[in-house]
């Protein structure tokens, strides 16, 4: 009668072929290092990416820019507000450091500028849809009013119909900057593919 193989021993012969690359390895490792050293870095600017690039031989340097751009690159988003443009402008300065690259620094100072006008568009976008859209907002605070026996104020965010009108406008100019965000990104691609 023939002997019952555990799991374990099925896996252990199906995998006796294989053998680790340590170079391979060491390489990941050093690419995962890559990304907790950007994420030090976008958390407290003060942790610079060149002190950790510094005299690293180059196979593993490259890992590591590589696990830095990894966490850098989809950092070029739109911001909320005026507190994530400095978030930014550090993923543009990483960025700088890596590609070594004079264009892209020219290219991400224009995207800075660029994301200064979006962040202005948006408030005189908000302050004009809020505004066209009081007379309605007042229409159903007084109808609310009559129906409770009491004032009411709304939020227009609270309100269905103002938040689909609110949303289609601010979607259309998200979309007319995520252009240029998107080329930036592709850019950066694209450079750290000829270094590498």
């Amino acid at each position: 009668m023939g002997k019952i193989k555990s799991a374990l021993e099925i896996a252990l012969e199906r995998t006796e072929s294989v053998k680790t690359d340590k170079a391979s390895v060491d390489l990941y490792k050093a690419r995962q290092e890559g990304k907790r050293i950007a994420n030090d870095y976008l958390a407290d600017q003060a942790k610079g990416l060149a002190a950790a690039l510094k005299g690293q031989p180059e196979d593993r340097r490259k890992s590591l820019c590589q696990g830095i751009l990894d966490v850098l690159v989809p950092q070029i988003m739109l911001p909320e507000d005026e507190e994530g443009l400095p978030r930014i402008k550090a993923v543009g300065e990483g960025l700088g450091l890596i590609l070594k690259d004079r264009r892209f620094a020219e290219m991400f100072g224009q995207l800075m500028q660029l994301l200064d006008g979006y962040l202005q568009e948006v408030d005189r976008l908000d302050q004009g849809l809020r505004q066209q859209y009081a007379p309605k907002l007042r229409q159903k605070e007084e109808e609310v009013s009559r129906r409770l026996g009491q004032e009411v104020r709304l939020d227009p965010m609270q309100d269905p119909e103002f938040a689909v009108f609110y949303n289609q406008h601010m979607g259309s100019l998200r979309a007319n900057y995520q252009v240029p965000l998107d080329q930036v990104k592709e850019e950066a691609l694209r450079l750290w593919g000829l270094q590498s």
